[in-house]
């Protein structure tokens, strides 16, 4: 099995959960690119048609919404307690774990509100609903479906990271000198 490239304290079920969530982001992401790419993925002939206005910001909630799930890894890499030398101004600098578990908290909140809110919607029938087969349906679930899972797995994450980073103060601390160059890979 290969090698996942983590910090040598994190839980291994944490690396796991943290690796997971763009997983869980891309299905939808690639659901909506077909759905910019005017592929069968709905019956409506006007969603084919998208304007360019509609086909960015679709393409931009994808790209958005899978960086953002990318930035779970930070929770377990190297770059989550140091930020890279080419970041400019903070380059080289410490995270501070309080605003790092804060953010990823914000993170759950906000996509928890997105949830309930995307739920209620649904059930008020509010918004037009998405003409679809049965097996465009089955397709459209079985892509979103999975992000249910990346609050869960922030919540988690976010929770190893802090506690690893309180309880840090008297083993080893990464990032307490200079990083190795290698350590950014």
């Amino acid at each position: 099995m290969p090698r996942v490239k983590a910090l040598p304290d994190v839980p291994r079920w944490a690396i796991l959960a943290a690796h997971a969530v763009p997983l869980a982001t891309l299905p939808s992401g690639l659901w909506r690119l077909a759905l910019v790419a005017g592929l069968p993925v709905t019956q409506d002939a006007e969603l084919g048609a998208m304007t360019l206005g509609t086909s960015v910001y679709v393409v931009s909630l994808s790209v958005v919404s899978e960086l953002l799930a990318l930035l779970t890894l930070g929770l377990v890499r190297p770059w989550g307690e140091v930020f890279p030398r080419w970041l400019p101004f903070l380059g080289g600098r410490r995270v501070n774990a309080a605003t790092a578990t804060g953010a990823a908290f914000a993170g759950v909140a906000g996509l928890c509100a997105i949830a309930g809110w995307g739920v209620y919607a649904s059930s008020a029938g509010l918004g037009p609903g998405i003409p679809a087969s049965p097996a465009q349906d089955a397709l459209l679930i079985a892509c979103y479906a999975p992000l249910a899972a990346w609050p869960v797995l922030l919540a988690a994450v976010a929770v190893a990271y802090h506690r690893r980073r309180r309880a840090g103060g008297g083993g080893r601390q990464y990032g307490a000198g200079r990083p190795a160059a290698s350590s950014w890979v």
